[in-house]
């Protein structure tokens, strides 16, 4: 076997230094229709996956949100319940779909309903992340494909039978529910002719993940806080938005970035100074969104009795 095509076995029982894959943090009692959500910010690495990567412990976390459940930690106590990962997101993405697998990573050939084509794929970027940021490899040698599959059965699928669950009961209780789906992103693009980002990006799918005005008050809050803020340009919601974000169904779905450089130093992954004023401006921002009214979001009586 060329050493290209080697095999790395890594586990199929991943620890997460005791914890388990994922977590919700939930209020006594859920007093807001929303649901917020950090599928990226986990930290806890498996030992044997440290160990089948080519890079050292800090590099291989370039690719997380770092603190990003941190900055959020304040909808619980104002009622809203946050599902956070633990695990990695160069160990899995769930903010994929289940199956997007680039099959040059893998020793066998993959299930015929795999996704091996998609522009996330290609970009290394799969459920199964081939390249932390900056196109560094993650891994040593190929995966087995049980590898893969066990990740997606055991942790994605569960993960979003979870979300599944709190956006459900959550519409169930208040006749419709809003997720906020919570990201950082780095401070500068990449590519020729680098420049700064703004301080957030809102993304909605271009309009149709969730009613405008759930945008245009999250853009308004923001602004007024003092932050720079653009919509959709360079990321519009990725897989949970364009998936959760059903406006017909009183489903709303939106995506927030926030610029790294705003709390941490991106070289070596620890807070800054800004921190507490960030999380400090969220707190008000989550505390001014969560208080929109229903009827921006609820069917008026006309409407129902159209249908």
């Amino acid at each position: 076997m060329a050493p290209e095509q080697e095999q790395t076995a890594i586990t199929t029982a991943a620890d997460f230094n005791g914890l388990s894959p994922f977590e919700v943090l939930a209020p006594a009692d859920q007093r807001l229709p929303f649901v917020f959500n950090s599928p990226h910010s986990g930290c806890q690495y498996p030992k044997a996956f440290l160990e089948a990567s080519r890079l050292d412990a800090l590099s291989i976390r370039s690719s997380e949100d770092s603190f990003v459940d941190q900055l959020f930690a304040h909808v619980v106590p104002l009622g809203a319940p946050m599902l956070r990962a633990h695990f990695p997101r160069a160990f899995l993405d769930v903010n994929r779909e289940p199956y997007e697998l680039d099959p040059k990573m893998f020793s066998e050939r993959l299930p015929s309903y795999a996704n091996t084509r998609s522009i996330r794929v290609a970009g290394g970027l799969g459920t199964i992340p081939k390249i932390v940021s900056e196109n560094h490899n993650i891994y040593r040698h190929n995966l087995p494909v049980a590898e893969a599959l066990f990740r997606i059965e055991e942790i994605y699928k569960p993960y979003h039978s979870t979300l599944t669950r709190l956006l459900a009961q959550t519409h169930v209780t208040f006749g419709y529910a809003i997720l906020i789906d919570c990201h950082s992103m780095p401070s500068q693009q990449r590519g020729p002719g680098t420049e700064s980002k703004p301080d957030f990006i809102l993304g909605d799918r271009f309009g149709t993940s969730c009613d405008p005005s759930l945008t245009e008050t999250a853009v308004d809050l923001l602004t007024d806080l003092g932050y720079s803020v653009s919509c959709n340009k360079p990321y519009a919601g990725g897989f949970i938005t364009e998936h959760y974000g059903r406006p017909a169904r009183n489903l709303h779905a939106l995506q927030i970035e926030i610029n790294r450089n705003l709390y941490m130093d991106e070289e070596t992954q620890t807070h800054h100074g800004g921190f507490h004023k960030l999380a400090e401006d969220l707190a008000h921002f989550s505390a001014e969104l969560t208080a929109m009214p229903d009827f921006a979001f609820l069917p008026d009586e006309e409407s129902l009795a159209a249908e």
